[in-house]
């Protein structure tokens, strides 16, 4: 697991843990990490979007424990983003000027080290700033005393010098053995975490446990494991259609189709088919 999250293939992967798990992490993520006591939340539609170059991330209309209602914006970044303060400023007046409401904003980093990103605007002619909440700094106990596994995983992005990262990701692994409904589910499950280490920049040799790690990376039935031995043979990246080919195939195979037939629906090679 040398890759960073910087690329399109990874951010894509990256992009696709937060949509399958925002809304059951949002609850806890409001309460723990941003310290806000919702007692109503509802959705409300992102098409502020139609002028702005990407969508936002999360966007909820919601009520406080003392009778306040206000929209809750959340953008999670992974790194500094150019202009990042102007498209929250757009974000805010085009929200407050629609709905009539206050906007909090958050921006939740979930890369690794310190973020160095500009939390405000503030010149002659306009103030303007928003939240900036690190998960690096936040206890990884916060996360793991939730009942929800997407919430537990989250702790791999916490503070580590107030734990054991290897009993940190012990005591995830474990919870994602014994919770799961099946062998897909529990694959699932370790596909996030492996992208969540890898957006912590934690490897396979970050752990003395062998065990462990052969739980978390299931070595030559893993994705990503595959993916590296065939990168060794390939220059360049792999690309993001190659990695899904390889999972359809892997499916497949499960149901016990040949090795010849999945080769020529997946467009695969047979002897790659024959790794999985």
């Amino acid at each position: 697991m040398t890759d960073k999250i910087n690329g399109p293939e990874q951010g894509s992967l990256y992009d696709k843990l937060l949509r399958e798990n925002m809304e059951e992490t949002l609850p806890d993520i409001m309460k723990d990490v941003l310290h806000l006591r919702i007692v109503k939340s509802e959705e409300i539609p992102d098409d502020v979007q139609h002028t702005k170059e990407r969508k936002p991330d999360l966007l909820k209309k919601v009520e406080d424990d003392k009778g306040n209602t206000f929209i809750v914006h959340i953008e999670y970044q992974r790194n500094n983003e150019k202009n990042l303060p102007f498209r929250m400023a757009e974000y805010s007046i085009m929200l407050q000027r629609k709905y009539g409401l206050p906007v909090i904003q958050f921006i939740i980093y979930i890369g690794a080290g310190k973020p160095k990103i500009q939390t405000e605007i503030s010149n002659k002619y306009l103030h303007f700033w928003y939240n900036l909440v690190s998960l690096s700094e936040v206890d990884p106990q916060v996360f793991l005393n939730s009942d929800k596994i997407e919430q537990k995983m989250l702790a791999i992005l916490g503070d580590f010098s107030t734990g054991d990262p290897e009993l940190i990701m012990q005591e995830i692994v474990q919870e994602i053995e014994n919770r799961s409904n099946g062998e897909l589910e529990e694959g699932r499950y370790l596909k996030q975490l492996r992208v969540l280490m890898q957006l912590r920049n934690l490897q396979k040799d970050s752990f003395n446990n062998m065990a462990l790690t052969g739980k978390i990376f299931k070595e030559k039935k893993d994705i990503l494991y595959i993916r590296g031995e065939i990168n060794g043979k390939m220059e360049g990246k792999m690309e993001g259609e190659h990695i899904k080919a390889l999972e359809i195939a892997q499916e497949l195979k499960k149901e016990g189709l040949s090795n010849e037939f999945i080769a020529k629906t997946t467009k695969l090679s047979v002897q790659e088919i024959e790794t999985l």
